[in-house]
């Protein structure tokens, strides 16, 4: 597989990376094949929150994956932080608790890279920026980054912190497609030219931060995939059609689609099936046209100005 590089080339990571939310469902068993099967695909960075699964998440995938010093220098390891329930917490003190939580879970002594989960708009920069210079000093975190934050926000905890946020994860898929629609319609008087995000996609182009896309699959909020839905006929006729031109599934043209955008976007795929898992990988052997690319988008319902 295909690598990307993150935090300055501090970090070389497989270009899709696993997401572990639904892995407190498996046995040690079946998450032992599943983890398994993403190493054997080339996917290194794997992708936690202390609130999957109420933590047992990342229980789960250290007893799965028998973690260890030989096998904990071969992986990535991304965890995130800051929703607790029913409100977020971005204070010093939870973020350190939060972490230490978290490398007890993973059985490991560091974590790659963390995320802020989310925005809280509560946040006193002042506070993060002690909590990311401990975990950095102490060497429990790599480097640092956020989720679901636009420009500003990402601007405000940059002015405080010597510790940069290296990347962003954000909803994008064939279907949410927000933060590509508004640089496409400049200008226009239509709802699609509405920048809601402040442009993150081009700052996070211009300052080296790596986009991550969370629910791939999913249209609107987790209101379903669209893959084989009837909802979405002349998409999925596209789909299928180029996935036949690549001999690839649709799984794998829909990921294909994203990695084809000069953003250098990691998606986070959260499969917990093994021949899925392998047929989405072959998405990092798959480099469409701009034409396929296009014609995808626009069977999205999308125009083009």
């Amino acid at each position: 597989m295909k690598k990307i590089s993150i935090a300055n080339g501090q970090i070389s990571a497989s270009e899709i990376a696993l997401g572990c939310m639904r892995i407190n469902n498996l046995s040690k068993s079946e998450g032992s094949r599943l983890i398994n099967t993403a190493l054997e695909e080339g996917i290194n960075f794997f992708d936690h929150a202390d609130i999957y699964g109420g933590g047992k998440s990342e229980e789960v995938f250290a007893e799965a994956i028998g973690m260890q010093p030989s096998v904990r220098e071969k992986i990535l390891i991304q965890t995130k932080c800051g929703i607790r329930d029913g409100y977020f917490d971005f204070s010093k003190a939870h973020i350190l608790n939060a972490v230490d939580q978290s490398l007890k879970r993973l059985q490991t002594d560091y974590i790659d890279t963390l995320l802020l989960h989310r925005p809280d708009t509560l946040m006193e920069p002042e506070e993060v920026t002690e909590a990311f210079s401990k975990l950095y000093e102490s060497g429990k975190v790599r480097c640092f980054g956020v989720s679901n934050q636009n420009p500003m926000q990402i601007e405000l905890l940059n002015k405080y912190t010597n510790h940069k946020m290296m990347i962003n994860q954000l909803q994008l898929s064939i279907t949410n497609t927000g933060m590509i629609d508004s640089g496409l319609n400049v200008n226009m008087k239509i709802d699609r030219s509405i920048d809601r995000d402040g442009s993150i996609l081009e700052y996070c182009r211009l300052h080296d931060i790596t986009i991550q896309t969370w629910s791939p699959f999913q249209y609107g909020f987790f209101e379903g995939v669209f893959l084989n839905n009837d909802k979405f006929p002349e998409l999925n006729h596209k789909i299928d059609e180029v996935a036949a031109r690549y001999n690839v599934t649709n799984s794998a043209i829909a990921i294909a689609w994203i990695l084809r955008h000069p953003a250098n976007i990691q998606p986070i795929v959260g499969t917990t099936n093994i021949q899925r898992l392998k047929d989405i990988c072959k998405a990092s052997h798959v480099t469409m046209t701009r034409q396929e690319w296009y014609a995808i988008y626009k069977a999205a319902g999308n125009t083009l100005p």
